[in-house]
């Protein structure tokens, strides 16, 4: 038996596809396959069959979606002027024990709490706290993330606490426009730098910068697979997008300059080194044939 590139065994045109959807190969993943070799014989970098994701995992992560959402609409409802950060954690943890899940943010290298609570100048990874107190006109990033059934799944969202300025509702604003670019951009083999790029483009086009060390990442069967999802990388460069393919897209956009402070003793909270604000909105998508699949958000 042939195998392809990363050493995955080609099966027989009329045996059952290697995705488990059942149908023959030939009418499943043939055709697919054959562009991924066609690309990697071109030189280009493309995913092993390991980070593509099959229907059943589709499906496990959308169910475990399904608490990632819940929470980050039910949240919204608790966001306000002094509520501590403590509060907010809590109730996500129950929220998650009560759907037959749990946080992926605990434990995770030893983060202590279920969530990450990002308030203003906090790039990312803000851990909550008793002491950390919403204020009347603050932004607070909150991102959830899920494991259920063993499938994972992660997004976070932008919250105004109270009354906010029309600079931190603008930053916020525009930084999920980036990631509706960056979703547009996502076409079955197209590059990965082509959302990137477009992320970029709206984000810098309104005078923010971007944060290069972090980015999104591929996750599905763990919380953190490859690919890394760079917002500052060029078009056409990167991976090719194959259908099958699950990641986030989740820029970090500073109203002030890109350099980003980690000098924080507990060693995890990020800032910006100006201390700017900044925001960031996060999904979670599968690429699809005809383009992408919403999964997260």
């Amino acid at each position: 038996m042939s195998t392809m590139f990363d050493g995955m065994e080609i099966p027989g045109r009329n045996d059952e596809c290697w995705c488990g959807s059942g149908r023959k190969y030939k009418k499943c993943h043939a055709r697919i396959d054959e562009r991924l070799q066609a690309f990697f014989d071109q030189g280009e970098e493309v995913p092993p069959h390991t980070l593509l994701k099959t229907p059943a995992d589709i499906e496990g992560i959308k169910y475990s979606a399904e608490v990632n959402i819940g929470v980050l609409d039910g949240v919204g409802e608790l966001v306000g002027p002094g509520v501590t950060t403590e509060e907010i954690d809590r109730w996500i943890y129950d929220y998650c024990i009560a759907h037959d899940s749990v946080p992926a943010d605990l434990d995770y290298e030893g983060f202590p709490k279920s969530v990450c609570t990002s308030i203003n100048e906090v790039v990312c990874h803000g851990i909550p706290s008793k002491e950390d107190v919403l204020r009347e006109g603050d932004i607070v990033n909150i991102d959830m993330s899920t494991i259920r059934n063993g499938y994972y799944s992660d997004s976070s969202r932008m919250y105004y606490v109270g009354e906010v300025s029309e600079e931190r509702k603008r930053l916020c604003e525009v930084t999920r426009e980036s990631v509706k670019a960056g979703l547009a951009a996502v076409k079955p083999w197209a590059h990965l730098g082509d959302v990137s790029a477009a992320v970029n483009k709206v984000a810098t086009d309104a005078g923010y910068s971007v944060v290069a060390e972090f980015g999104g990442h591929g996750i599905g069967l763990e919380f953190h697979e490859d690919p890394f999802v760079s917002f500052v990388a060029a078009a056409g460069t990167g991976p090719i997008l194959v259908p099958g393919m699950c990641f986030t897209i989740e820029p970090m956009v500073n109203a002030g300059g890109a350099a980003i402070d980690m000098s924080d003793p507990n060693g995890w909270t990020v800032r910006t080194a100006d201390g700017s604000d900044t925001a960031q909105w996060e999904v979670q998508l599968v690429v699809t044939e005809e383009g992408y699949e919403l999964l997260s958000w």
